[in-house]
């Protein structure tokens, strides 16, 4: 009964923290001191979520006898963007290296802004839907009195 209810909160909690994560890559996308390795700094690397479905033995059986419909998706894990980082020519920056270039963030500002509407776009048509199965539990509630 309450299956597109708890397939839908997962959606939400997923695409809430892939908007958290697009937050950070926003935040940090300037930071050249964002993990200390071997006594040297590294800049930020940019982080992406990795969704799956909830696909578990259970899942399939119940799907199989035909007593659920989905399952919703879950968070997998939280992935750093292996591409190059920018070097810039900044000889005056505290971080520059002998020749003068510093490494700066893989975070494409842009990229991440389509990331974000994109989840923005999905934690919208997900409160949709939650709400139309809300409204139609509601009018089945009204077919009792």
């Amino acid at each position: 009964m309450f299956n597109g209810i708890n397939t839908s909160a997962s959606a939400l909690t997923s695409q809430r923290l892939r908007m958290d994560v697009v937050s950070s890559n926003m935040a940090n996308a300037d930071s050249t001191r964002g993990r200390l390795v071997d006594g040297e700094w590294q800049p930020y690397r940019r982080k992406m979520v990795v969704m799956e479905p909830n696909n578990t033995f259970k899942n399939h059986l119940d799907r199989a006898r035909n007593e659920k419909a989905g399952s919703g998706v879950k968070v997998s894990r939280i992935v750093e963007d292996q591409t190059p980082f920018k070097q810039v020519f900044q000889p005056e920056h505290p971080d520059a290296d002998d020749a003068g270039f510093v490494q700066l963030p893989n975070v494409d500002p842009l990229k991440e802004v389509v990331d974000m509407m994109s989840a923005t776009r999905s934690y919208e048509a997900n409160v949709t839907a939650l709400d139309a199965h809300k409204n139609m539990l509601l009018k089945a509630l009204e077919i009792g009195r």
